[in-house]
């Protein structure tokens, strides 16, 4: 049981990377300043959520959905201390 908890909570990890690497590729492709902005300034990723839906919608979900397979592995008894 402990092989799939580790499993599920090193994809939802790499799940959680992807997304927000897609989101800040994302934020750069539509301007410099949207990038660093979300790079470097808290709330600014919320507002480019916010305002550029269409582009950051899906690397966002992603993340999301990638808290289900994190939670699954711990609870499955993974400790990744």
């Amino acid at each position: 049981m402990e092989i799939l908890g580790m499993t599920l909570f090193y994809l939802g990890m790499l799940g959680s990377i992807v997304g927000g690497l897609w989101f800040l590729f994302e934020a750069f492709s539509e301007n410099i300043l949207w990038g660093l902005g979300c790079l470097f300034l808290p709330f600014v990723s919320l507002f480019f959520l916010v305002i550029h839906w269409n582009k950051a919608g899906r690397p966002f979900l992603l993340q999301i959905a990638s808290i289900a397979p994190i939670v699954a592995g711990i609870f499955l008894g993974f400790s990744p201390s």
